[in-house]
């Protein structure tokens, strides 16, 4: 058990902060460290390392940049293991669901790899006569990365390569609950030889964020969390003048048609239903059956449902560990009870789980059927593994019904149908589509889309997203007289 320090400039250095946070295993209760809540003068000076990083940083030729990049990507790959494991003990995930957490990060960084070809502008010759016309991008300065807990590898991969291939300077805040991931995976990073200060940790809680959204050297926040601070730090941070891109939260339905594949169909609906212990922002939270396949499906998924084990995610055999705190546990049984008490029936009750031997806040798989698509349940981000059962007569209710949530990160459809298929790709409003698939996870290469209230910005990580949001385009328009040289 440490009190964790903060890298600011080339050094680890301790934090000034008055208060700590203990961090813990939410599967055994055992205290792994203690995260600093540092302060604003903290944030100050990793700012002005930042700048002072950046302004030489930003004139290393790209194809230098990307070198570096090459080597964390091997660093990553040779440390999967112990990065997971980490993962797993202050997160809960199961090893394997910490692991592939890993190597879509991974793949992050393969893609911002290829950023001498990314960056590139474009160019017109003789606009008029003798006069040229070019864009350029060029980076933008001193970015944030403000992480969230449940993906503490992943997300700040969806954003650190880029910005730094780009030719930024990057602060990375990541959540206090697990900070122990992305500690080990930036002195990975400082093994590269990456000038200090182009990469900078700062621990901390709300006097950090405020601090980064009202710096005026950080000129570019990331942030993913829920919907609520999602909104306060997008509005906050374009309050002074940043760009910023917030992934919010989000209620993701999957609709089943009665011509979808069952057994397939449940295997793939409750893995995304329940993996991660239902804590990502692309788990099915809702199952949507349609006509005829109400019965059959609601049959099979319960079954699917108290099949799953839980327990302590290094151990073999596991399906899903704990929920990351006591007070998420908590909430979680209480918009149960709420969902219960507007009269839907708990037909798979996960509340009272136990595994022996361990004091951790486990949840078993629950659903409940006859949700009200008007209630509270229904428009509430759990964040838990719980599955809502809602039924319909056919595909434009559940269109319909798709389109009436505040949110739009994912829907998922379940058919053997191509026009349904087409359909429901073409008039969902959604940012991610999934065709018999339960995650619509994009590839790195691709943004990682979402809409309504489950993002605040305009450029979304990844792929070509992250190179337009890390770089400013500029325009340059040049005339060269003939006599030119003539004059000197």
């Amino acid at each position: 058990m440490e009190n964790l320090p903060n890298l600011i400039g080339s050094d680890w250095v301790k934090s000034a902060a008055p208060q700590f946070l203990d961090v813990k295993n939410p599967a055994t209760q055992e205290l792994l460290a203690r995260t600093p809540l540092s302060t604003r003068a903290e944030v100050d000076r990793a700012a002005r390392c930042g700048v002072e990083a950046f302004d030489l940083w930003r004139r290393v030729p790209v194809g230098e940049r990307v070198q570096v990049l090459y080597k964390l990507k091997r660093l990553l790959e040779e440390h999967s293991d112990e990065i997971a494991k980490i993962t797993t003990l202050e997160c809960g995930k199961t090893f394997a669901e910490s692991k592939g957490e890993l190597l879509r990060g991974i793949e992050n960084v393969e893609v911002a790899c290829g950023m001498p070809t990314l960056i590139q502008g474009y160019n017109n010759e003789d606009i008029a006569a003798g006069v040229d016309e070019m864009m350029i991008r060029q980076p933008v300065g001193v970015c944030a990365i403000i992480a969230p807990f449940n993906f503490p590898a992943m997300i700040p991969l969806w954003f650190l390569p880029y910005a730094i291939a780009c030719g930024n300077s990057v602060i990375i805040k990541p959540s206090e609950r697990v900070p122990l991931t992305m500690k080990r995976i930036v002195e990975l990073v400082s093994q590269t030889g990456l000038p200090a200060g182009v990469v900078q940790l700062v621990n901390g809680g709300k006097e950090a964020v405020d601090a980064i959204l009202q710096h005026p050297d950080i000129r570019a926040v990331s942030f993913v969390g829920s919907s609520t601070v999602a909104r306060y730090v997008y509005g906050e941070a374009a309050r002074h003048g940043k760009r910023v891109q917030c992934q919010g939260g989000a209620k993701n339905p999957v609709i089943v048609l009665p011509d979808a594949d069952l057994e397939m169909s449940t295997k793939i609906i409750a893995d995304s239903a329940f993996g991660c212990a239902g804590q990502r922002c692309l788990a099915a939270s809702v199952a949507v059956t349609v006509g005829s396949a109400k019965e059959p499906f609601t049959e099979a998924i319960i079954a699917a449902a108290q099949a799953r084990k839980i327990g302590f995610g290094l151990d073999a055999g596991v399906d899903l560990g704990p929920v990351i705190s006591p007070e998420s546990k908590q909430r979680i049984m209480g918009l149960i009870e709420s969902g219960k008490n507007a009269g839907a029936q708990v037909v798979v009750d996960g509340r009272a789980a136990q595994v022996p031997g361990k004091e951790g806040n486990f949840l078993s798989p629950t659903v409940l059927a006859g949700v009200d698509p008007a209630g509270e349940l229904a428009q509430t981000e759990i964040f838990g593994p719980v599955l809502s059962l809602m039924h319909v007569p056919d595909v434009d209710a559940a269109i319909e019904l798709v389109n009436k949530s505040a949110y739009g990160n994912m829907a998922c459809l379940f058919t053997s149908s191509g026009a349904a298929a087409r359909k429901f790709r073409s008039e969902a409003r959604v940012g991610n589509i999934g065709i018999n698939l339960g995650v619509a996870a994009p590839m790195a290469y691709f943004p990682f889309s979402g809409w309504k209230g489950s993002f605040f910005g305009d450029l979304h990580a990844q792929g070509r997203d992250g190179v337009d949001f890390y770089t400013e385009k500029k325009v340059v328009v040049e005339r060269w007289p003939k006599d030119w040289t003539r004059k000197f």
